[in-house]
């Protein structure tokens, strides 16, 4: 996984991928402070994962907060917030011949002819078609 903005550096140490997730109902920033000659701080939405890369010994700190205030809530080790960034079970690669010969030829149906209301009856009949060039005011 690539951090465009702010990569870690490269000085031999590895790296782990990391998941946070924010499991309040308040938005919280997430921090990195001891990794030298590296910034990583992201805002984090109730509800939303965060995944990164960082080395083993860093420490991320959740800041909880209000509009302009905000306190340190938790510092959380990151090899306790490592995954396994192998494939997924189940996840088979498929060539590019395989995908083609399974794709359905037969065009889709519009979703939005199917999600169509229908006019009910008792209001159908005050519906008038004006003829073209008509005002109906």
């Amino acid at each position: 996984m690539a951090q465009i903005l702010d990569p870690l550096p490269s000085d031999g140490q590895s790296q782990i991928l990391c998941c946070y997730v924010n499991a309040t109902s308040k938005i919280q920033v997430a921090r990195i402070t001891n990794v030298p000659d590296w910034y990583f701080e992201r805002v984090v939405f109730p509800g939303q994962r965060l995944l990164f890369e960082t080395v083993p010994k860093a420490l991320l700190e959740i800041h909880t907060g209000m509009m302009a205030s905000a306190i340190l809530s938790d510092s959380i080790p990151c090899d306790r917030l490592q995954v396994d960034a192998s494939e997924p079970a189940g996840f088979d690669s498929a060539s590019s011949e395989e995908l083609e010969a399974s794709r359905v030829s037969a065009p889709l149906d519009s979703p939005l002819a199917e999600q169509a209301p229908a006019i009910p009856e008792r209001i159908a009949p005050q519906i008038a078609v004006s003829p073209a060039g008509s005002s109906m005011f």
